[in-house]
């Protein structure tokens, strides 16, 4: 039941962030999606130019809090 519960929510947020929305969890932090526009870079091994397409990334920004309690428990 647990395991269905967490899918679920996984699910929810997965859904969200696919529409182009963001996710804020109170204490915890946030998830949203960023864009990334395409480059020109180069292969290290052989030199030669590679086109880097534009993309989209999930990204999670730490909430205050959280980054609280971790810099005070000495880890």
């Amino acid at each position: 039941m647990a395991e269905r519960i967490v899918m679920e929510i996984f699910g929810s947020m997965a859904e969200t962030l696919i529409a182009g929305g963001r996710i804020e969890i109170r204490g915890f932090g946030s998830f949203d999606v960023r864009e990334y526009e395409g480059y020109t870079a180069r292969n290290p091994k052989t030199g030669a130019e590679v086109t880097v397409k534009p993309k989209k990334s999930p990204f999670f920004k730490c909430g205050k809090e959280l980054k609280e309690r971790i810099m005070e428990s000495g880890r």
